[in-house]
Parts: structure tokens; sequence; C-alpha cells
């Protein structure tokens, strides 16, 4: 989809430019006003589906982002990652790494895709904060190690990505479908990582990995991604939220399931702490 096609710039070509003639040929200003707010708000008519999907894909990807920022002010405050897995944030952060190169002029056409980059853009910048994070409060030697081995092979497969959808490929159509490609395996990659939390949450009847707010947004960002997708026209972005969407609504039902199983974990440790005191 080229930028000229894209639903802003077809609601700008369909402004009426009246108001603008008519003020040159000296019409009054309280008409002029009236005329200018009529044009802005047939702007605005046209322009808000597409802007709100945007704003709504940037909110949600905050509270996913303020949700993961809680995870890892405990892991600060306990200075150790307990039995949080580095896998989900090492596989996050290759998706955005694909997808914000996905959004560029040199894969996409113009910036039709703008959101995309600036979501993920923040995405990656988060991803390896807290993977940082992960690495400097990790007690056993041998993890780090590994989780350092992964975070080169994850950067070094996007380096290539990049330098041979820019250097290989000559037009922005072989670029995208190579790209994209590669950017649904991740997304789908990234998706299905929290079925090891799953694994926990049935072996140990807790949803204290789980967290409700985690797997709310997740659904969410998913289903935004897929009307996002279609709107712009582009099924590289919709399709693995496709997979996405009914692995939130299965971490949700799992979540009602055994929800209870923490309140009563949590009752028994306040209990144990009212006996000690």
């Amino acid at each position: 989809m080229s930028v000229e096609k894209s639903p802003i710039c077809r609601c700008i070509k369909n402004v009426d430019p009246s108001p603008i003639q008519q003020f040159a040929t000296g019409m009054r200003p309280p008409s002029v006003c009236v005329m200018m707010l009529s044009a802005l708000n047939q702007l605005a008519l046209f322009a808000s589906p597409y802007k709100l999907l945007c704003c709504s894909l940037e909110d949600c990807n905050q509270a996913l982002s303020l949700r993961t920022r809680l995870t890892f002010k405990r892991v600060i405050q306990k200075r150790s990652t307990g039995e949080y897995s580095c896998i989900p944030y090492l596989l996050a952060l290759f998706n955005c790494l694909n997808y914000t190169w996905y959004g560029l002029p040199i894969v996409s056409y113009g910036w039709e895709n703008i959101s995309v980059v600036t979501v993920n853009g923040a995405g990656v910048l988060l991803e390896f904060s807290f993977i940082i994070i992960y690495i400097w409060f990790s007690s056993i030697a041998k993890t780090k190690r590994n989780i350092l081995m992964q975070l080169l092979t994850i950067i070094t497969v996007f380096l290539i990505t990049a330098f041979v959808s820019k250097f290989k490929m000559h037009d922005h159509e072989t670029r995208r479908k190579f790209v994209g490609s590669i950017g649904t395996a991740a997304s789908i990659a990234m998706y299905a990582s929290p079925l090891a939390a799953l694994k926990q949450v049935i072996a140990t009847k807790s949803v204290e990995f789980m967290p409700f707010h985690l797997s709310f947004f997740t659904l969410l960002a998913t289903s935004l991604w897929i009307a996002y997708g279609f709107v712009s026209h582009d099924y590289f972005i919709a399709a693995p939220n496709f997979v996405g969407f009914p692995l939130g609504i299965i971490q949700l039902v799992v979540y009602g399931i055994y929800r209870r199983g923490k309140v009563a974990k949590d009752d028994e440790e306040a209990n144990t702490s009212g006996v000690n005191v």
C-alpha cells in the first residue's frame, strides 16, 4: 500500500477546499470560521478510525510495558530472578527488532507503517533493558552465559536479515515478503512462549507467574494488531496475531480456573506472618 493510498492521505484529498477560496474572495470572518470548522470535522471523520486505532495500539503497548516494568521492579527488590524465564523477553526483542525494520521505508512503502515503527521501536529499548536487568540479577553464572549467547544469536540473525533485505533485494515487495515472513515466525514464537508459564500454573495451581493484566493486554494487543493489519491491508501484521489471539484467551481461561490457588497461597502466607508476629 503506497503512502498516497493510505487512509489519512485519502481523507486529506477529500477535504473541501472551498473555505480557503471563500476566504480569499473576502468572506466575513465568522463565516470563514464556520466553514473551516466544517472542513476540519470532515477531516476528523475520515481520519479518526485509523488514528484511533494507532493511538490504541500505542496505549496498549504502554500498558504491556508497565506490567513488565512491575515484574522487573519485583526482581530488583528481591535482587533475584526467581523462577522467571528470560525466553519470552528474548523472543519479544527479536519480534520488535524485525517489525521495527519492517516498518521503515527501506522495507515498507514510505512511512505507511509509522505506528509499527514507533510501537516496536519502543519495545526494542524496553525489552533490551529488561534482559540486561535479568542478566544482572541472575545468580547462576551458567544462566548468564546462556542468555548472553541467545541474545548474541538473536542480534546476529536480525543483522543478517537486515543486510540481505537491504543489499540483496532491490524492490519493496520482495523485501516485505522476506522480512514479513521472518517477523511472522518471530511473532508466533513470542506468543507461544507463555505456554511454559501455563504448564507451571497448572502444575503449581497458582497464577503467580502469569499475571492477569499481562494476559489481558496481550489479548487486547493482538486484537488491535489484527484490526490494524486489515485496515492497512498488511497481512504480515495481521497473520501472526491470529495465533496470539486464541493463546491470549487460553491464558485468561487458565487464570480464571487457578486464580483461587493464588488467593489461598497469599492468605496462608498472611496467616503465617500473623502467627510469627
